[in-house]
């Protein structure tokens, strides 16, 4: 049996390299490669760095769907299934909207992978594909390491993925995670993660936990990085602002090679942070001092920025970027609100009739960078905002600034990483904007392609 594995690009326009910020190793794809019984021929191609090869033999195609993806996976699985070649889909999109996956595969995986893939390979190989595959699972039960070898001759960003647990326990409103994973957090056994670390340890090479929240579990967590610590490893990851509630687990991290840590900031405002449902953070957590106590850890901080709920002024523009220059932080994102399918904020937009496209997300008219809804603001005002924020804090002169707070660029792996990064994402402020979904010289996605008999 031959098995081809797609992960799409968000899109294409002609004649232009993709962003190079969007080219990290596909983890869920190494992951289902290990999963494939070792009897089936994998072939794989990654849409945002290769043509894909639609005449290249294969019996069977599976694409891992994002929302921003689905377009362009759609296109992709049109192809195929006007050559007769059944499709089956999985991924975030596939959990979230899987009546809509089945407009345009023959399959769809609803949640995690492990567990139901090789029921999937042994029903197609017997010519019983079923429309729906779903299993709830523990992923400590699961503990496969990743096939990386589907990687070799892809230049992906050099920085390796890995996973320790799924899931968080909060319920941000405009957060889609919680709902994927029925706000339940799993984790693998640590004994499983340190082995793989093993595998993975290069002084050359970073490593990114992808976890949605390393921290949701925090004796787990700490756990973890006690075993960590003898591997002498370089890591980042994601967290909440909670952790610096908790200055033992904050030790822990830099002592087991936390390099930096993702935050979702989201806002300067409590009132906005309510509204978003992240009331552990407002008015709880003072954020500049949190910033200055994550910081004399030694840890580099990624801080994430949303707009489109509200007090979105100019004056409270100005405020959040003075705030990230002035405590010199490492890289930040500034974001306008985009409402995911099955999220409290996209009901809620729906229910009052605020969304401008029914499924922005399928719409040959949106583009990335813009927002898909009504705001009390001015649309054009937002989007515009986020743009010069970004280009803003990735300045010159601002980039030379924070290079004054020496925990950014201490040590010579991470003093190139400052530059890489920070350049990097001066290069791709702008061309991010307008960016479209799928590709506009292929054809609208038709859903319920028949397969010719």
């Amino acid at each position: 049996m031959k098995l081809t594995l797609i992960l799409p690009a968000i899109g294409k326009i002609k004649g232009e390299k993709y962003m190079r910020a969007w080219q990290m190793e596909p983890l869920s794809i190494a992951q289902l490669s290990a999963l494939t019984p070792a009897d089936v021929q994998i072939t794989f191609f990654d849409d945002r760095m290769e043509e894909i090869d639609y005449d290249y033999p294969t019996d069977l195609v599976a694409i891992s769907v994002e929302t921003y993806t689905a377009r362009r996976a759609y296109q992709i699985a049109n192809r195929y299934k006007k050559k007769g070649i059944p499709v089956v889909m999985g991924g975030f999109h596939a959990s979230l909207c899987p009546e809509e996956i089945l407009d345009y595969a023959d399959s769809v995986v609803i949640g995690e992978a492990e567990g139901v893939w090789k029921t999937v390979i042994e029903d197609f190989k017997k010519g019983e594909l079923k429309q729906k595959y779903r299993k709830f699972i523990s992923f400590g039960d699961y503990d496969i390491i990743p096939d990386r070898s589907i990687y070799d001759g892809k230049d992906y960003l050099k920085i390796t993925l890995l996973e320790a647990g799924r899931g968080c326990r909060f319920r941000c409103d405009f957060c889609s995670i919680h709902n994927v994973f029925n706000q339940r957090y799993t984790h693998r056994n640590i004994d499983s993660i340190v082995e793989e670390a093993k595998i993975l340890k290069d002084k050359n090479k970073l490593l990114f936990f992808v976890d949605d929240n390393i921290c949701s579990d925090k004796t787990y967590s700490k756990k973890l990085f006690k075993e960590l610590i003898p591997l002498n490893i370089k890591w980042v990851g994601q967290a909440d602002i909670t952790i610096v509630q908790d200055e033992e687990l904050m030790e822990l991290m830099k002592k087991s090679g936390c390099q930096g840590v993702l935050i979702g900031m989201e806002s300067l405002d409590k009132e906005v942070l309510k509204k978003m449902n992240k009331s552990f953070n407002a008015g709880r957590i003072d954020p500049a001092q949190a910033v200055k106590k994550i910081q004399s850890f030694g840890l580099r901080l990624y801080l994430t920025f949303l707009f489109g709920y509200g007090n979105d002024s100019p004056e409270y523009a100005k405020k959040v970027l003075d705030f990230c220059i002035d405590n010199k932080i490492f890289m930040v994102g500034y974001n306008h609100l985009t409402p995911f399918p099955g999220t409290e904020l996209y009901k809620s937009l729906e229910k009052n009739n605020r969304l401008i496209f029914e499924k922005w997300w399928l719409s040959q008219d949106y583009r990335y960078g813009l927002i898909p809804f009504k705001t009390k603001e001015d649309n054009t005002m937002i989007e515009n905002q986020s743009k010069r924020l970004r280009r803003k804090f990735y300045s010159l002169s601002s980039i030379f600034y924070r290079m004054t707070n020496l925990t950014n660029i201490r040590g010579k792996m991470m003093l190139g990483m400052y530059f890489l990064i920070n350049f990097m994402l001066k290069n791709d402020r702008g061309q991010r904007m307008r960016f479209p979904l799928g590709n506009p010289e292929e054809k609208q996605p038709v859903p319920n392609i028949k397969i010719d008999s």
